[in-house]
């Protein structure tokens, strides 16, 4: 036979498709390690997802291949299970790249060495059910399938599976506690990256509830028998998708992490009630200075430049703005560019302006921001404010006689 034919097809479409995968997180992984010049945390953290997550495509062949299972068991029996070790830690990865992608002030604790209990409990699980026996016994044991198919890996194997969701949920939770803190401090929150950081979550939470319903399957067969397809199609949809998202995940992260808005992660400091600085008569300077130099209406307008125009203490700012309004910055700034649309939309100066150009000219960025809260404010939309305006100015020019001359 000749040395570069094969006698069989190690792998198939759906095991290249795997394979494809791990290929990329390993070059993304080393593309992101050679371009970090800023040396940020969460690009770290992000490499190291990449390569913990290019285990998981090599689990998969190793253990589920239509042919290569075997390779590996007659050849490299020892390594069968390690890449396994990947879905302990993927989860908790992606959680610290979010964590210290939106907070500043990041810094790993001892702490964080609970993210390691479920990969110690893999390790204490795997090494007295099966590193323990002899090396025929395992061999036995892998290719007859009896360990992978017990009740213990099946019910660890959905352990690990559950552990991921709960820390994509956990990231969900950061990215929600994020947008509430960035609307302390930004005016326009929509620059901060946010849609895209849960639409990839929410990705790769789809993800892993497939392969978490894929464990949970394979416990429930236990108790009730279940087609063979039911298996196949669940762990086939999350490769595919697994393969898309590391794309979509690295584009973005190049695209974003740099420039991405971080806040504090310390929770401000609350002055007492009673404390003279928050009064009305302060709460009216402010208003008055707001209303002379228009400040709300730069797109960009955050605390720290807006307390610098008002010649104030950004923290005393935002204390005021919560302790005498009830609302945060975010709301605060929108709410005067409502305020000045609301006159731009009824101005005959403005009449053929479009509400395109006037939500721009008034400080906002976005369409569905803009509408949302003047919906909010004045519960019709801008253009329906604008014609009811223009009837009732009809019906009162019917009312007044015209004077005699």
């Amino acid at each position: 036979m000749n040395p570069f034919e094969f006698q069989t097809v190690l792998f198939n479409f759906h095991d290249v498709i795997l394979i494809m995968t791990a290929i990329q997180c390993l070059f993304f992984g080393a593309l992101l390690y050679v371009t970090n010049t800023s040396r940020l945390k969460s690009t770290w953290f992000l490499i190291a997802f990449l390569l913990a997550h290019a285990l998981i495509p090599i689990n998969e062949l190793m253990m589920w291949g239509a042919e290569f299972k075997f390779q590996v068991r007659s050849q490299w029996p020892h390594l069968y299970f390690i890449p396994q070790l990947a879905y302990f830690l993927d989860g908790a990865l992606l959680y610290l790249c979010i964590k210290s992608l939106i907070y500043k002030d990041f810094t790993l604790k001892k702490k964080d060495l609970i993210h390691l209990v479920p990969l110690l409990i893999y390790v204490v699980f795997m090494s007295s059910t099966y590193f323990s026996y002899s090396e025929n016994v395992r061999m036995q044991m892998l290719l007859t399938e009896s360990f992978v198919y017990s009740g213990g890996f099946v019910s660890v194997d959905l352990f690990s599976k559950v552990v991921r969701v709960f820390y994509v949920i956990s990231c969900f939770v950061l990215i929600s506690k994020y947008s509430s803190r960035l609307q302390d401090t930004q005016s326009n929150i929509e620059s901060g990256h946010i849609h895209w950081l849960t639409s990839l979550v929410i990705g790769f939470m789809a993800v892993m509830l497939a392969e978490a319903v894929l464990s949970a399957v394979k416990v429930l067969s236990f108790f009730f028998t279940l087609g063979d397809g039911v298996y196949f199609y669940i762990g086939l949809t999350g490769n595919y998708a697994s393969f898309i998202l590391v794309n979509l995940l690295v584009f973005l992260a190049v695209r974003h992490f740099i420039t991405f808005k971080k806040v504090s992660n310390k929770e401000p400091t609350n002055k007492p009630v009673e404390d003279p600085f928050f009064n009305p008569e302060k709460a009216n300077e402010i208003e008055k200075a707001m209303l002379a130099s228009k400040a709300y209406m730069e797109p960009d307008i955050t605390l720290d430049k807006l307390a610098e125009t008002l010649n104030i203490i950004p923290r005393d700012l935002s204390m005021l703005i919560n302790r005498h309004y009830g609302i945060n910055f975010y709301e605060f700034i929108n709410k005067y560019r409502i305020e000045e649309a609301k006159k731009m939309l009824i101005s005959p100066l403005h009449k053929d302006t479009t509400i395109t150009d006037i939500y721009l000219d008034v400080g906002f960025n976005s369409k569905s921001v803009f509408y949302t809260f003047f919906k909010k404010f004045e519960g019709m939309t801008p253009s329906k404010y604008r014609q009811s305006v223009k009837a009732t100015d009809k019906i009162t020019d019917k009312l007044i006689p015209e004077s005699s001359g």
